[in-house]
């Protein structure tokens, strides 16, 4: 993180660092899960690969960490199961990995409400 003063309010700092310091606070409270929306929205490249980087040690020294986000290039970077959400239901479970396609495939696959519900 970089600020112009130790002392400088959270609040004048950059979004990335704004993010960072978030991140930061919730990691030293040492949470059995984390449940993080849109982790990286408005940020610069530069503050993302941080925090992915801190979201993945997390993960990977056993920590859970749920991760909702509409950026489907994060979650397949992110996460190592995927679940694609359609009309307020969980329509597919994909693995760590998955194409942007196969993805935003079963994403538009699902997202037609049936007839019966347009006609109600």
């Amino acid at each position: 993180m970089r600020a112009a003063d130790f002392d400088m309010p959270v609040g004048a700092l950059s979004g990335g660092n704004q993010q960072k310091v978030m991140v930061a606070r919730w990691m030293a409270r040492e949470p059995r899960l984390w449940i993080i929306c849109e982790p990286t929205r408005g940020i610069d490249v530069g503050a993302k690969a941080t925090i992915y980087r801190l979201l993945r040690a997390y993960a990977d020294a056993g920590g859970a960490v749920l991760v909702v986000s509409s950026d489907v290039a994060e979650v397949i970077g992110l996460c190592d199961r995927i679940c694609v959400m359609a009309l307020g239901r969980i329509v597919a479970h994909l693995p760590r990995g998955a194409s942007e396609e196969a993805v935003i495939a079963q994403a538009v696959r699902h997202d037609v409400a049936p007839a019966e519900e347009v006609a109600a």
